[in-house]
């Protein structure tokens, strides 16, 4: 009873609370990883992410272009939210404006899946 009575008398008169620097110390490795991340992999994201939005704002009729599923063709038309995309003579077809990887200038190789090997 003697040592309930001084444990008691301890923890109501103690005057700081241990637990707010514990709470610090457990939460400060959370807020850099956090922070690692952030500037590692979600910064870098957008910036990649407002380049390509960029790229695809400025596309104009007569340039060649690259889509996700790999076809490469010659913009005829800019609507709205499409292109009207010239794949072969007398075969033209419309693309979402999200499905453009990249812009294939004159001169640029077009990399292959054989070539990286």
């Amino acid at each position: 009873m003697k040592y309930l009575t001084f444990a008691l008398g301890m923890a109501g008169g103690a005057g700081t609370d241990p637990q707010a620097g514990n709470m610090l110390t457990m939460l400060a490795p959370m807020i850099i990883i956090f922070a690692i991340f952030y500037f590692m992999l979600i910064r870098p994201q957008q910036r990649k992410e407002k380049e390509r939005r960029l790229l695809i704002d400025n596309i104009k009729s007569g340039e060649r272009i690259m889509f996700s599923g790999g076809i490469l063709g010659t913009v005829t038309n800019v609507k709205e939210g499409i292109f009207v995309v010239k794949i072969a003579d007398n075969v033209k077809i419309e693309i979402a404006r999200g499905a453009v990887v990249k812009v294939v200038e004159k001169g640029d190789k077009v990399e292959t899946d054989e070539d990286s090997k």
